[in-house]
C-alpha cells in the first residue's frame, strides 16, 4: 500500500505543462523566426533604396557616415524628368507585363479547365498534357533565330504586341500545369449541381468554378508578370526602336556612359523603380494565397 501511495503521489506531482504555456512558446518561436527572416530580406532592399539617393562617387566608395549626409534625388530626377524619360520605358514594360499576365491567365484557365475536368476528357488527353509539359524543357534561347524569323514574317518586330505573344507562349506550359491541378482538386459535384440548375459551361466556369481556383490564377499571373517584367534577351532581340524599349533594355542603355563607364546612380535608382511594381503586385495577390490556404484548412 505504501508503494502504491508513493507512486500515486509522484504521478500527481509530475503534471504536464498547461496548454497555454506551450502555445505561447510556439508563438514566440514563430514571431522570432519571422522577424529574423523578415530582417534578412528587408535590410538589403532598404540598403539599395538608401544608396539610390547617394551620388555615384559615394555609391562605389566604401560606406562612411559622411556619404549619408549628401543624399540627393538627382538620380531619380535625371531618370524621370531629364533626357532619359524612363517613365516611357516603365509604361512599355507595364503594357507588356500586364498583357502577358492577362493573356496567359486566360488561355491557361481555359486549357486547364478542359484538361482537368472529367467531363471534357478525350482519348489522348494525358498525352496532350505531357507534350505541353515537355515544352517547359525547351528554353527560348535555343530557338531564338526561328522566333525572330517568325515575328519578322508576321510583322511583329519592334512591337509590344509581338513581345506579349512571345512571352505568353513560353509562360503557357507552366500556367496550364498550375490550372489543371487547381481544377482537378475541385469536387465534380459542384459542376453537377450547376448543370442541374441549368447553367451553361462558361457560366459554370465563371460563376461556380473560377472563384475557387483564384489562387492558381494568381500564381499564373504573378509568374507571367515577373517573367515579362524582368526578361532581357528577348526584348533586346525583338525590339530595336528606342521608343518601344522595355525597362531592362533601357536601363542597360542609360546606365552606360562614355567608354562603357557604368553610372551606378542610374543603375540603382532604376533597379528601385523596377522593384516597385513587383512589390505592389505581390502585396495585391497575397490575399489569394491566404484565402487558398484557409480554404484548404477548412476542407481538411
Amino acid at each position: 500500500m505504501t508503494s502504491i501511495a508513493a507512486r500515486t503521489g509522484r504521478a500527481r506531482g509530475s503534471r504536464t505543462p498547461p496548454k497555454g504555456t506551450s502555445s505561447r512558446s510556439s508563438t514566440m518561436i514563430y514571431v522570432t523566426t519571422g522577424t529574423v527572416l523578415g530582417f534578412l530580406f528587408l535590410v538589403p532592399l532598404a540598403w539599395a533604396v538608401l544608396r539610390s539617393f547617394m551620388q555615384p562617387s559615394d555609391i562605389t566608395a566604401a560606406p562612411s557616415a559622411s556619404a549619408f549626409s549628401h543624399l540627393t534625388v538627382a538620380n531619380y530626377s535625371e531618370l524621370i524628368t531629364g533626357s532619359i524619360h524612363i517613365l516611357r520605358y516603365v509604361g512599355n514594360s507595364l503594357i507588356v507585363a500586364v498583357g502577358t499576365a492577362l493573356l496567359t491567365a486566360l488561355l491557361a484557365t481555359l486549357a486547364g479547365y478542359g484538361l482537368g475536368r472529367a467531363r471534357f476528357r478525350f482519348r489522348g488527353s494525358n498525352v496532350v498534357f505531357a507534350l505541353i509539359l515537355v515544352t517547359l524543357m525547351v528554353p527560348f534561347q535555343a530557338i531564338l533565330t526561328p522566333l525572330f524569323l517568325e515575328l519578322s514574317f508576321l510583322h511583329l518586330l519592334d512591337s509590344l504586341l509581338g513581345l506579349i505573344l512571345f512571352y505568353s507562349t513560353f509562360n503557357l506550359p507552366f500556367g496550364v500545369f498550375v490550372m489543371r491541378n487547381s481544377f482537378m482538386a475541385l469536387p465534380s459535384e459542384l459542376e453537377e449541381a450547376a448543370y442541374c440548375a441549368g447553367a451553361k459551361t462558361l457560366t459554370t466556369l465563371r460563376k461556380v468554378v473560377l472563384p475557387l481556383v483564384m489562387p492558381g490564377v494568381a500564381t499564373t499571373m504573378l509568374y507571367a508578370f515577373l517573367f515579362a517584367w524582368t526578361e532581357f534577351l528577348g526584348a533586346l532581340t525583338f525590339i530595336t526602336n528606342i521608343n518601344t524599349l522595355t525597362l531592362p533594355v533601357a536601363l542597360l542603355n542609360v546606365e552606360t556612359g562614355t567608354f562603357g563607364q557604368v553610372n551606378y546612380g542610374f543603375l540603382i535608382a532604376g533597379a528601385v523603380i523596377a522593384m516597385v511594381p513587383c512589390a505592389v503586385l505581390y502585396v495585391t495577390l497575397q490575399r489569394f494565397y491566404v484565402s487558398g490556404i484557409s480554404a484548404g484548412g477548412i476542407k481538411g
